[in-house]
């Protein structure tokens, strides 16, 4: 059973969360169709909400709610012309050799449920600064400009560090060996709908994270 989540900010208009590791954003389909989902359980404790943008289940971090019809049309639009500033902290396998980087690669989805760069892809574009190195693995401040479906994970798949814990794009027997994907958003900046002004909130890694960050 997966921790509760956490409301980082709640308003007439959105509400911010602190997702948990291995709690679905959605409804799922097949054998996951009757796990729990954090859209159910905001339904059940706010009334109805509108996704605006996803995280993966494993991954952990902030996400955010649109409470009305008017506010899911004006936050899916910042996020559509890419006005959000999102970033995440990732722990990617091996030493990542830049101190910054960019990954500037088209990704297109596989009927298997894996991303893959491809050259008739959509544009995706992944900046990361290097925080700080560990045995066996690099800590990265992430920050992506477009917002494809696993982008994170492919992309730095496909430059030969995927992210800590990913059973799916990294080894499988190797991966499963940490009780969680190591990508949390940390971050999210952008302006709100009734003052117009910026507004920015953050979530630390959970504990689960940094138990991991230990061993690394």
């Amino acid at each position: 059973m997966p921790p509760n989540f956490e409301v980082v900010k709640e308003a007439p208009d959105l509400l911010v969360i602190n997702k948990p590791s291995g709690l679905l954003t959605m409804p799922a389909r097949g054998e996951l169709a009757k796990e729990k989902h954090l859209v159910g359980l905001l339904h059940q404790r706010f009334g109805k909400v509108f996704v605006v943008h996803r995280l993966d289940r494993d991954a952990s971090g902030l996400i955010l709610f649109a409470r009305t019809e008017k506010a899911h049309r004006y936050y899916s639009g910042l996020f559509e012309t890419r006005a959000v500033e999102k970033h995440y902290l990732v722990a990617a396998e091996g030493r990542v050799a830049e101190e910054r980087g960019e990954i500037d690669k088209p990704l297109k989805q596989r009927g298997s449920g894996r991303v893959s760069v491809a050259f008739d892809g959509k544009a995706s574009v992944t900046t990361y600064k290097v925080v700080e190195r560990h045995k066996t693995a690099t800590v990265l401040d992430v920050s992506i400009a477009t917002g494809r479906r696993h982008q994170i994970r492919a992309h730095l798949y496909s430059i030969g560090h995927p992210v800590i814990g990913d059973r799916l794009y990294g080894d499988a027997a190797k991966q499963a060996r940490y009780p969680r994907l190591m990508l949390h958003a940390w971050r999210l900046k952008f302006n709100d709908m009734t003052t117009c002004k910026p507004v920015r909130f953050e979530a630390d890694p959970p504990e689960d994270f940094m138990g991991v960050l230990k061993v690394l």
